[in-house]
């Protein structure tokens, strides 16, 4: 029976499909088992009628005719299933086309079909609810649905039930009113808008640079098309992430960023009206942005942004994140709802860049999730001169986003009315099922990659057919004419008022900018920071505070198993050093600080690889029963109104977390938001994130961030890859009090330190090289007086031993971190009394009245030493140099490892010579 059925029904997804429901009916999809009960009901049905096995009417005309229409229906259920699988590759979405090319395999022929039997009843009830319709009336619907000016991706999505809601809005799509939520005086006025805008700043401000959006007008269609329905859709705030293609158009007429202010941006006496740092060009900065509806108000947030395509990405998700917490959005009730995040890609950006896939990774993640993107691509269909057979092995730009099961809607990028059906789709598949969704809108580049580019040099068929093509605007106005949506009088009244405010605003800054009033231009959603200060801030917390933390910290609900070594080592541990008010440890340390600033009303965040546990399981930030995996959180269990604790395992990617946790750090001020790399090198892998936005962001947009980065770092002879967490290329980066970058020697100090990042009245990262061996090493722990009120953070420490004689120190050794400790052991095993070892904690911002306050009490010290455990050109010293031999005035010698192009060695027999070479030498030079 199985083989003569699949014969008949002569398709092989259907045998394939048919031989899973005979080995078990629940495994196939609902529809396929309803279909293939009905096929063998109706088989049985036809022996019936036809009598003993032996019989002649087993084999009459009557029985043939019905297999056969049992064969036909086969056909036709594969003839819908394939054009819901492939109908994208011959849609009508490239405006450049005149035709797409058919897709042969979806040809009547591969489904042993003919046009004689286009006549035939076809109906079935996978198709349009069983609607009884002949076989050409089939095949049109579906060419319809499928194969039109948008192209669906969604047969890739194992969830049934996502896939059956989107099946049915696109098949009923059609047998619905077209007219409905599409006004087309309004779409023809957004399409204008951009098209003059664009024209407008080409004669105003001729060869000037300004990544126009000509030839891609239809993304302004798509965002407002959105936008209108974000109030009916519980919609409060969109959070917007872009690169520098037709940024101003989104400026100004999604965002409407004062026209003035832009137009100024363009003339050669622009300054920016915020003269702190250095500013950026007018197609990288963010914006902000109420705006009022018919029905509502939404807040638009558009996030600065580099050169470097797709950076922003993880950045916007980040806000979002921190955006719904405000709000109130992260609940079981609102699920995320009322915060939307777009992000606008190019094609070959959104192809090309690793970050994209690592990104989509976060949209389901518990700690990352935003309740679903709206992905917005504007394929150009080239990347700088680069065509797509050069930039990508994938048949589309989107394939990267099946990854997530992403939903890809291929749309023609000059029909507004499929490009306001697909904006409304997006948004209510994001807000039914909080997942993301992708809208590739297939368009060109009218100019070049800027506009004194000249792109026929490397593509000249395809701008010779572009110079020739109307544009969208004047073509879609010539069409509602022509069909009577609107006269010619009423198409050009709609064209000459956007023209005419243009105008007038050209006018006005022209005005404004010879009278010298540069108050007008405003639009800068800056926030400028006061001056950085060394000034003390006091950190600590009260003595019952600190044993209240600890005690919460060192306790677990009744009943609940901790693991055995937790129990019997971890836990007592901590409780002893608060008893005894000694031998408090980094991790300890860290912890009290964090439920310091959670019952003080300041959130706290921590996010990295593996962190809840610990790279080195020094944290055990929660605890999990032995027995049955429950989660305990201690720190969420210091009071009823404390403020909230999150602590999460990323996935493994730095790019992509750091930049998430950095967008979540400028969404959240009040946080203490904070990542942890796995290993400090690991840093290496999100160094755009750390160029473009870390350590530039308050110089370039004036977007202050007080985000703590830790890197754990220290030479123990483990080999080069996880021994440096580089710090020299941070330093490379300080200027201008833009970051702090520290690498601490006790755990009070960290613990300020992270608490001092909440107390001043001014934000800057922190940049954390954290120790490896130091958190279980017994010198290095401190006491609780050293936690106590009126307690702080100090910039540089001194040295710890107290020297009777200070007149005899002649040579004072600076170093950082964990090589201090090496230091005093090496100084103890040698007898040496003439030398003092001061620790520079925080090398950036330097404090150099500290230094020498501290070093003012060996008066007869002429050598200066800095010792360090990385190679000469790594690690401080190239840095430091200057800035100590201009606070003595002196040379300052160097003790450490020589000049080296890897980190560190792979020995460790090399690893003990080297350390014992560079701590003697510190104490003989």
């Amino acid at each position: 029976m199985k083989s003569s059925v699949s014969a008949r029904l002569n398709a092989d997804l259907l045998d394939e499909k048919y031989e899973q429901w005979c080995d078990d009916p629940r495994s196939v999809e609902e529809n396929w088992s309803a279909f293939f009960e009905g096929f063998e009901l109706g088989s049985a049905q036809v022996k019936q009628k036809g009598g003993a096995a032996n019989s002649a009417s087993s084999t009459t005309g009557a029985t043939n005719a019905s297999e056969q229409d049992l064969a036909f229906r086969g056909k036709c259920v594969s003839l819908v299933y394939n054009y819901r699988t492939l109908g994208h590759t011959q849609a009508q979405i490239n405006p450049l086309l005149d035709e797409a090319p058919r897709n042969p395999r979806l040809e009547l022929s591969q489904f042993g079909l003919s046009d004689g039997d286009l006549e035939r009843e076809a109906s079935t009830p996978f198709f349009r609810g069983g609607k009884k319709m002949k076989l050409k009336e089939m095949v049109s619907g579906l060419e319809e649905c499928y194969s039109s000016k948008i192209g669906f991706e969604f047969m890739h999505i194992h969830n049934t039930e996502v896939r059956h809601w989107i099946r049915t809005r696109i098949e009923n799509r059609f047998t619905e009113s077209q007219a409905q939520n599409f006004d087309a005086e309004k779409t023809l006025k957004w399409i204008l808008e951009s098209e003059l805008f664009e024209s407008f700043l080409g004669k105003k401000f001729l060869g000037e640079k300004r990544f126009s959006l000509e030839g891609g007008e239809g993304l302004m269609v798509l965002l407002n098309a959105v936008l209108e329905n974000c109030p009916s859709s519980n919609v409060k705030e969109i959070e917007l992430g872009m690169a520098h293609r037709g940024r101003l158009n989104v400026l100004r007429n999604f965002l409407q960023k004062s026209l003035t202010t832009i137009l100024y941006e363009f003339t050669p006496d622009y300054v920016p009206a915020i003269v702190a740092g250095d500013g950026d060009v007018k197609y990288h900065l963010g914006y902000e942005k109420v705006r009022q509806l018919a029905d509502g108000e939404v807040r638009l947030s558009l996030a600065a942004n580099p050169s470097h395509l797709e950076a922003v990405n993880a950045v916007t998700e980040g806000k979002a994140r921190a955006r719904q917490r405000i709000i109130g959005d992260d609940g079981v009730q609102t699920d995320r709802k009322q915060v939307l995040p777009i992000l606008i890609h190019g094609d070959a950006a959104f192809a090309g860049q690793g970050s994209v896939a690592e990104v989509l990774n976060l949209s389901q993640l518990p700690g990352y999730r935003t309740g679903g993107t709206i992905h917005f691509i504007v394929n150009n269909q080239i990347g700088f001169t680069t065509m797509p057979a050069d930039a990508r092995s994938s048949a589309y730009a989107t394939d990267v986003a099946k990854m997530i099961e992403a939903p890809i809607l291929h749309v023609n990028g000059e029909d507004p009315q499929e490009l306001v059906w697909a904006a409304l789709f997006a948004l209510e598949f994001r807000q039914k099922f909080g997942r993301d969704i992708v809208i590739d809108m297939y368009c060109y580049r009218r100019q070049g990659h800027n506009e004194t580019d000249q792109a026929a040099f490397t593509a000249p068929h395809i701008y010779g057919k572009i110079a020739k093509r109307k544009t969208l605007g004047q073509s879609y106005k010539s069409n509602l004419v022509e069909n009577g949506t609107l006269t010619q009088a009423e198409a050009d009244a709609i064209q000459n008022s956007i023209w005419d405010k243009l105008e007038e605003g050209y006018q006005t800054m022209r005005e404004l900018e010879k009278e010298g009033d540069r108050s007008q231009f405003s639009g800068s959603t800056a926030e400028p920071q006061p001056p950085y200060s060394h000034a003390a801030v006091n950190t600590g917390l009260k003595l019952e505070t600190l044993k209240h933390i600890g005690q919460t910290l060192t306790s677990v609900p009744e009943g609940f198993t901790l693991h055995p070594t937790l129990a019997k080592r971890f836990v007592p541990r901590r409780a002893d050093a608060l008893n005894s008010g000694e031998g408090i440890d980094w991790a300890f340390a860290e912890s009290l600080a964090w439920g310091g600033l959670l019952l003080e009303g300041h959130p706290v965040r921590l996010s990295g690889q593996d962190c809840r546990r610990g790279t080195f399981s020094q944290r055990h930030a929660v605890f999990y029963d032995n027995k049955t995996r429950d989660r305990y959180f201690p720190l969420q269990n210091l009071s009823e109104d404390q403020a909230k604790f999150c602590v999460y395992n990323s996935f493994l990617s730095e790019f992509a977390v750091l930049g998430f946790d950095y967008g979540y750090s400028l969404g959240c001020p009040n946080m203490l938001a904070m990542w942890e790399a796995q290993f400090g090198d690991f840093s290496n892998g999100a160094q755009v994130i750390i160029d473009q936005f870390i350590s530039s962001a308050e110089s370039k947009w004036q977007t202050p961030s007080s985000l703590v980065m830790l890197l754990p770092h220290g030479y123990e002879g483990m080999g080069p890859e996880h021994s440096s967490a580089r710090l020299e290329r941070f330093l490379q980066l300080c200027a201008e009090d833009n970051m702090q970058v520290g690498n601490f020697t006790t755990p009070a100090q960290y613990f300020h330190a992270l608490r001092r990042q909440k107390k001043r009245n001014f934000r800057k990262p922190l940049i954390l090289m954290t120790p490896k061996s130091l958190l279980s090493r017994a010198e290095a722990v401190s006491k609780i007086d050293d936690f106590v009120d009126g307690t702080c953070f100090q910039e540089i420490l001194p040295d710890d031993k107290v020297f009777s004689t200070p007149e005899k120190v002649d040579r004072i050794v600076f170093c950082t971190g964990k090589v201090y400790y090496d230091l005093v052991q090496h100084r103890e095993s040698i007898g040496d009394e003439s030398t003092a070892i001061l620790r520079v904690e925080q090398l950036y911002p330097y404090h150099e009245e500290m230094v020498k306050a501290l070093s003012s009490q060996f008066p007869n010290a002429a050598k200066f030493v800095w010792c360090q455990e990385e190679p000469k050109n790594m690690g401080a010293w190239s840095f430091i140099n200057p800035l100590l031999a201009d606070t003595f005035d002196a040379r300052i010698r160097y003790a450490g490892r020589k000049e080296a192009s890897s980190p560190a060695t792979g020995s460790k027999a090399m690893h003990k010579k080297e350390q014992k070479a560079l701590l003697e030498e510190a104490f003989s030079i």
